[in-house]
């Protein structure tokens, strides 16, 4: 039967593929100019063809080609509206390869794409695109961030917290050789193999099991994380522990493993918390004393 599956799919794609070609074409436009960018007038010169990968399939489309004789921009208002400006994937397509590239390796999710979705790309396509999406979340993160340190963001309103976490810690994570050129390694002599990663975490806690230990909310926690600056890191988890309620938490906690970098972060951001070492690193730490 998944052969029969399959086939019933293909066949649907490309019809789906056929109509929307059909729907997408434009013939010549009722104006031969419109606005360009440069605040002078792009001049119709013909209409061409676009071709763009959909959910559906490939498709190609005809729209009116404009160039501007001032600035030489050739402005596509067609494109721009469907989203697909400057791209050869449509909105859907990269929208899923942003999801794969995010949640698996990249030739991974081209391969689930294959299989779940019937949309053939390359491995490089996906990686491109969870780039994309990365450096435009990043932006947005980027905006948030100086929002806080100019006390922009907006006030917090809701119910009382009962207990807000903080945790916070960071690992090496390895990168390719350009990445770590100039920087010493952790064995003398030896360069760099790994840039240091900062991470941190947010969830809360109602109660305690019946060994009296905190039990997490369930699907409470959310995540930050950047390779950057201690500085740079203390904005941004403050930023997350901010949108999460720190105003109105009654019981605030910092986790960290004990490094001093933490408890100053703590200090600065999280003035008043309370500050737990995590039971493993506490552990490990009576292990040493005991020795």
């Amino acid at each position: 039967m998944e052969a029969v599956e399959m086939f019933v799919r293909e066949s649907m794609h490309r019809a789906g593929a056929a109509a929307l070609s059909h729907l997408l074409h434009e013939g010549p436009p009722e104006s031969p100019t419109i606005p360009c960018s440069c605040g002078h007038a792009a001049r119709y010169k013909e209409l061409r063809s676009k071709p763009v990968l959909t959910v559906v399939g490939p498709v190609e489309y005809q729209r009116p080609y404009y160039v501007c004789a001032h600035c030489h921009h050739a402005p596509n208002p067609t494109d721009a509206a469907l989203g697909v400006e400057h791209e050869d994937f449509s909105p859907g397509v990269r929208r899923m390869m942003a999801v794969v590239g995010s949640d698996s390796p990249f030739d991974s999710g081209r391969e689930q794409l294959a299989l779940l979705a019937g949309v053939q790309v390359s491995t490089k396509s996906v990686e491109r695109q969870a780039e994309q999406v990365g450096a435009a979340i990043m932006r947005i993160e980027q905006a948030e961030i100086q929002r806080s340190i100019q006390l922009q963001l907006p006030i917090p309103m809701g119910a009382p917290i009962p207990v807000l976490y903080v945790e916070i810690d960071a690992t090496g994570i390895p990168v390719v050789k350009k990445e770590t050129q100039g920087r010493i390694g952790k064995v003398e002599g030896q360069p760099a193999h790994t840039r240091e990663v900062k991470l941190g975490c947010v969830f809360t806690s109602v109660g305690v099991d019946s060994e009296n230990r905190p039990v997490r909310d369930p699907d409470s926690t959310t995540y930050t994380g950047a390779i950057e600056t201690a500085e740079e890191f203390a904005r941004r988890i403050y930023r997350e522990a901010y949108q999460r309620g720190w105003a109105r938490a009654r019981i605030k906690v910092v986790l960290g493993d004990g490094a001093v970098w933490i408890w100053n972060l703590a200090a600065v951001q999280f003035p008043g918390a309370i500050l737990i070492v995590d039971f493993y690193h506490a552990s490990e730490h009576l292990h040493k004393i005991s020795r």
